[in-house]
Protein backbone atom coordinates (compact mmCIF):
# COMPACT_ATOMS: atom_id res chain seq x y z
CA UNK A 1 0.00 0.00 0.00
CA UNK A 2 2.62 2.49 0.84
CA UNK A 3 4.19 2.01 -2.41
CA UNK A 4 0.99 2.21 -4.25
CA UNK A 5 0.45 5.88 -2.68
CA UNK A 6 4.64 6.51 -2.88
CA UNK A 7 4.22 6.01 -7.19
CA UNK A 8 0.39 7.84 -6.88
CA UNK A 9 2.39 11.04 -4.99
CA UNK A 10 5.67 10.89 -7.57
CA UNK A 11 2.84 10.75 -10.53
CA UNK A 12 0.63 13.62 -9.35
CA UNK A 13 4.23 15.59 -9.06
CA UNK A 14 4.99 15.02 -12.27
CA UNK A 15 1.81 16.15 -13.96
CA UNK A 16 2.11 19.47 -11.74
CA UNK A 17 5.38 20.19 -12.93
CA UNK A 18 4.76 19.48 -16.77
CA UNK A 19 1.48 21.65 -16.25
CA UNK A 20 3.42 24.34 -14.91
CA UNK A 21 6.35 23.88 -17.30
CA UNK A 22 3.25 24.08 -20.35
CA UNK A 23 2.07 27.15 -18.61
CA UNK A 24 5.40 28.78 -18.71
CA UNK A 25 5.83 27.85 -22.16
CA UNK A 26 2.64 29.23 -23.56
CA UNK A 27 3.56 32.22 -21.96
CA UNK A 28 7.09 32.66 -23.35
CA UNK A 29 5.73 35.51 -25.38
CA UNK A 30 4.74 37.50 -22.16
CA UNK A 31 7.83 36.57 -20.38
CA UNK A 32 10.29 37.95 -23.68
CA UNK A 33 7.94 41.14 -23.83
CA UNK A 34 8.93 42.10 -20.07
CA UNK A 35 12.47 40.64 -20.41
CA UNK A 36 13.12 42.93 -23.16
CA UNK A 37 11.46 45.75 -21.71
CA UNK A 38 13.33 45.39 -18.32
CA UNK A 39 16.42 44.86 -20.47
CA UNK A 40 16.26 48.15 -22.42
CA UNK A 41 14.91 50.16 -18.87
CA UNK A 42 18.31 48.80 -17.45
CA UNK A 43 20.21 50.36 -20.58
CA UNK A 44 18.90 53.51 -20.29
CA UNK A 45 19.37 53.40 -16.25
CA UNK A 46 23.17 52.75 -17.49
CA UNK A 47 23.50 55.52 -20.08
CA UNK A 48 21.49 57.87 -18.98
CA UNK A 49 21.61 57.89 -15.28
CA UNK A 50 24.65 56.71 -13.89
CA UNK A 51 27.30 58.95 -14.10
CA UNK A 52 30.80 57.17 -16.54
CA UNK A 53 33.70 56.65 -14.19
CA UNK A 54 36.88 56.41 -15.23
CA UNK A 55 40.22 54.29 -13.65
CA UNK A 56 44.15 56.04 -14.27
CA UNK A 57 46.98 53.54 -12.64
CA UNK A 58 50.71 54.46 -11.80
CA UNK A 59 52.55 51.71 -10.55
CA UNK A 60 56.18 52.29 -7.90
CA UNK A 61 58.82 50.39 -7.06
CA UNK A 62 60.10 49.50 -4.08
CA UNK A 63 63.52 48.04 -3.03
CA UNK A 64 66.02 48.27 -0.45
CA UNK A 65 69.33 49.18 -1.53
CA UNK A 66 71.98 46.91 -0.24
CA UNK A 67 75.88 47.36 -0.03
CA UNK A 68 76.56 45.03 -2.44
CA UNK A 69 74.07 46.24 -4.93
CA UNK A 70 72.75 43.03 -5.49
CA UNK A 71 69.24 41.74 -5.22
CA UNK A 72 68.71 37.83 -3.85
CA UNK A 73 65.35 36.26 -3.32
CA UNK A 74 64.85 36.42 -0.33
CA UNK A 75 64.43 39.92 -0.30
CA UNK A 76 62.04 39.78 -3.03
CA UNK A 77 60.32 37.38 -0.45
CA UNK A 78 60.42 40.10 1.90
CA UNK A 79 59.32 42.66 -0.05
CA UNK A 80 56.28 40.86 -1.63
CA UNK A 81 55.41 40.19 2.25
CA UNK A 82 55.10 43.75 2.96
CA UNK A 83 52.85 44.52 0.21
CA UNK A 84 50.62 45.02 2.46
CA UNK A 85 52.10 47.35 4.68
CA UNK A 86 52.55 49.68 1.97
CA UNK A 87 48.83 49.30 0.90
CA UNK A 88 48.17 50.56 4.17
CA UNK A 89 50.70 53.39 3.75
CA UNK A 90 49.19 54.43 0.72
CA UNK A 91 45.68 54.74 2.01
CA UNK A 92 46.49 56.09 5.59
CA UNK A 93 45.06 59.68 6.42
CA UNK A 94 48.13 61.44 6.57
CA UNK A 95 48.66 60.16 2.86
CA UNK A 96 45.21 61.05 1.69
CA UNK A 97 44.54 64.31 3.30
CA UNK A 98 47.69 65.32 1.60
CA UNK A 99 46.46 64.86 -1.53
CA UNK A 100 43.42 66.53 -0.78
CA UNK A 101 44.84 69.64 0.77
CA UNK A 102 47.73 69.80 -2.34
CA UNK A 103 44.54 69.56 -4.84
CA UNK A 104 42.15 70.85 -3.34
CA UNK A 105 39.57 68.90 -3.33
CA UNK A 106 35.84 68.94 -1.91
CA UNK A 107 36.30 65.42 -0.35
CA UNK A 108 36.39 63.76 2.89
CA UNK A 109 39.23 61.11 3.64
CA UNK A 110 36.24 58.13 3.83
CA UNK A 111 35.11 59.43 0.03
CA UNK A 112 38.30 60.17 -1.25
CA UNK A 113 39.01 56.55 -0.25
CA UNK A 114 36.53 54.83 -1.63
CA UNK A 115 38.43 55.91 -5.39
CA UNK A 116 41.59 54.26 -4.17
CA UNK A 117 42.65 51.03 -5.19
CA UNK A 118 46.02 49.11 -4.63
CA UNK A 119 47.37 45.86 -6.09
CA UNK A 120 51.03 44.31 -6.45
CA UNK A 121 51.52 41.23 -9.04
CA UNK A 122 52.36 38.30 -6.76
CA UNK A 123 56.37 37.90 -6.09
CA UNK A 124 57.05 41.73 -7.19
CA UNK A 125 57.79 44.56 -5.50
CA UNK A 126 55.72 46.71 -7.82
CA UNK A 127 52.64 48.23 -6.36
CA UNK A 128 49.66 49.46 -8.83
CA UNK A 129 47.56 52.55 -7.24
CA UNK A 130 44.29 53.02 -9.57
CA UNK A 131 42.42 55.97 -8.51
CA UNK A 132 38.44 56.13 -9.84
CA UNK A 133 36.69 59.88 -11.19
CA UNK A 134 33.49 60.35 -13.17
CA UNK A 135 36.63 63.18 -14.68
CA UNK A 136 39.15 61.61 -16.39
CA UNK A 137 41.72 64.28 -15.83
CA UNK A 138 41.22 64.26 -12.27
CA UNK A 139 41.47 60.67 -12.05
CA UNK A 140 45.35 60.92 -13.58
CA UNK A 141 46.09 64.00 -11.46
CA UNK A 142 44.78 62.23 -8.05
CA UNK A 143 46.94 59.07 -9.11
CA UNK A 144 49.89 60.95 -9.85
CA UNK A 145 49.72 63.02 -6.72
CA UNK A 146 48.84 59.75 -4.90
CA UNK A 147 52.10 58.32 -5.97
CA UNK A 148 54.05 61.81 -5.28
CA UNK A 149 53.11 61.81 -1.21
CA UNK A 150 52.89 58.00 -0.79
CA UNK A 151 56.28 57.36 -1.86
CA UNK A 152 57.53 60.07 0.25
CA UNK A 153 55.62 58.38 2.90
CA UNK A 154 56.76 54.67 3.01
CA UNK A 155 60.50 55.79 2.62
CA UNK A 156 60.31 57.53 6.25
CA UNK A 157 58.29 54.57 7.55
CA UNK A 158 59.62 52.12 6.00
CA UNK A 159 63.04 53.38 5.98
CA UNK A 160 63.33 52.60 2.05
CA UNK A 161 66.02 53.92 0.44
CA UNK A 162 64.30 54.43 -2.94
CA UNK A 163 60.78 54.32 -4.26
CA UNK A 164 61.12 54.69 -8.06
CA UNK A 165 58.14 55.37 -10.58
CA UNK A 166 57.31 52.10 -12.90
CA UNK A 167 55.06 53.96 -14.93
CA UNK A 168 52.84 57.18 -14.67
CA UNK A 169 49.29 57.62 -14.43
CA UNK A 170 47.57 57.43 -17.49
CA UNK A 171 45.31 59.23 -19.17
CA UNK A 172 42.01 57.07 -19.14
CA UNK A 173 40.26 57.16 -22.66
CA UNK A 174 37.23 54.63 -21.97
CA UNK A 175 35.28 54.47 -18.92
CA UNK A 176 35.50 51.98 -16.66
CA UNK A 177 31.91 51.64 -15.10
CA UNK A 178 28.95 51.10 -16.03
CA UNK A 179 29.11 48.25 -18.27
CA UNK A 180 26.20 48.32 -20.69
CA UNK A 181 26.36 45.03 -21.33
CA UNK A 182 25.62 44.11 -17.97
CA UNK A 183 22.78 46.14 -17.21
CA UNK A 184 21.23 44.91 -19.69
CA UNK A 185 21.57 41.12 -19.10
CA UNK A 186 21.10 41.74 -15.89
CA UNK A 187 17.64 43.61 -16.73
CA UNK A 188 16.66 41.21 -18.99
CA UNK A 189 17.10 38.18 -16.39
CA UNK A 190 15.23 39.96 -13.47
CA UNK A 191 12.55 41.03 -15.40
CA UNK A 192 12.10 37.37 -16.92
CA UNK A 193 12.60 35.88 -13.53
CA UNK A 194 10.11 38.16 -12.07
CA UNK A 195 7.49 37.48 -14.65
CA UNK A 196 7.80 33.49 -14.54
CA UNK A 197 7.33 34.55 -10.53
CA UNK A 198 4.35 36.45 -11.24
CA UNK A 199 2.84 33.61 -13.79
CA UNK A 200 3.62 30.90 -11.34
CA UNK A 201 1.79 32.85 -8.36
CA UNK A 202 -1.19 33.66 -10.25
CA UNK A 203 -1.41 29.92 -11.34
CA UNK A 204 -0.53 28.47 -7.88
CA UNK A 205 -3.64 30.88 -6.47
CA UNK A 206 -6.07 29.98 -9.11
CA UNK A 207 -8.46 27.26 -7.18
CA UNK A 208 -10.99 27.51 -10.05
CA UNK A 209 -11.87 23.92 -11.86
CA UNK A 210 -11.94 23.94 -15.70
CA UNK A 211 -11.49 20.49 -16.98
CA UNK A 212 -13.21 17.28 -16.19
CA UNK A 213 -9.78 16.23 -14.80
CA UNK A 214 -9.58 18.64 -11.78
CA UNK A 215 -12.68 17.32 -10.70
CA UNK A 216 -11.01 14.14 -10.60
CA UNK A 217 -8.04 15.42 -8.97
CA UNK A 218 -9.65 17.90 -6.52
CA UNK A 219 -12.89 16.14 -5.59
CA UNK A 220 -12.02 12.18 -6.40
CA UNK A 221 -15.66 12.58 -8.34
CA UNK A 222 -15.74 10.96 -11.63
CA UNK A 223 -17.48 12.72 -14.74
CA UNK A 224 -19.99 11.03 -16.65
CA UNK A 225 -20.51 13.98 -19.45
CA UNK A 226 -19.69 17.33 -20.18
CA UNK A 227 -22.25 19.59 -21.47
CA UNK A 228 -21.24 22.27 -23.95
CA UNK A 229 -22.05 25.56 -23.66
CA UNK A 230 -24.43 26.56 -26.70
CA UNK A 231 -24.22 30.27 -27.47
CA UNK A 232 -27.24 32.12 -28.92
CA UNK A 233 -27.54 34.31 -31.74
CA UNK A 234 -27.91 37.35 -29.51
CA UNK A 235 -24.58 36.45 -27.46
CA UNK A 236 -22.35 35.95 -30.96
CA UNK A 237 -23.94 39.53 -32.06
CA UNK A 238 -22.92 41.61 -29.13
CA UNK A 239 -19.23 38.98 -29.13
CA UNK A 240 -18.48 40.70 -32.67
CA UNK A 241 -19.53 44.56 -31.64
CA UNK A 242 -17.29 44.29 -29.03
Amino acid sequence: MDNNNNNKTNDMIEIDLLEVFSILIGRWWLILLVALTTAIAGFAISFFVIKPTYESTTKIYILNKSDSQTVTYSDVQLGTQLTKDYSELINSRYVVEEVIQKMGLDLEYAQMKKKISVSSPSDTRILAITVSDHDPVVAMNMANALRESASQHISNVMDIDAVNIVESANMPTEKSSPSYTKWIVVGGALGGILMCAIILIGYLMDDTIKTSEDVERFLGLSTLGIIPIIETEDNRKKKKRR
